[in-house]
């Protein structure tokens, strides 16, 4: 390859760059543009994601439970139960906050259904342990 040859490539190469770069800038200003109009409409639509999320959570937990063997049972409450407890030292978080707000309100709410779990985990397992026993003569 000459000298002349390598030098038109670089200018080439050179133009090229240089179209790139006005592109960027280009489309760095419409996204500039559309980021409110992005925001605006990703606020708008927490509910409906939350609740998609939730009711697909719902059918996953509930297939998931019915199909669990008794084998598997205790171990999986045990898992459950510390899941629960992970919950609520969320729920116990969002509901000592200094303000009383809808959060609070939430994070209270939590706070009893996880207990509710973990107290019932314990009674469960206490009884599935129970089945095992020796009976006594």
């Amino acid at each position: 390859m000459d000298t002349t040859s390598f030098a038109a490539s670089l200018a080439a190469i050179a133009a090229t760059q240089e179209d790139i770069s006005r592109q960027l800038s280009k489309l760095a200003e419409q996204t500039q543009d559309l980021a409110p109009q992005t925001i605006s409409m990703a606020s708008g639509g927490f509910f409906i994601t939350g609740l998609t999320i939730f009711v697909l959570a719902c059918f996953v937990g509930y297939y998931v439970v019915w199909r669990v063997t008794p084998a598997l049972h205790s171990p999986l409450m045990a898992v459950t139960n510390a899941i629960s407890s992970v919950i609520i030292v969320g729920a116990l978080v969002a509901a000592g906050l200094k303000t009383l707000c809808f959060a609070s309100w939430l994070g209270l709410v939590a706070v009893f259904l996880a207990s509710i779990n973990i107290f019932g985990g314990f009674i469960v397992t206490a009884r599935m342990l129970h089945m095992y026993k020796k009976k006594a003569k």
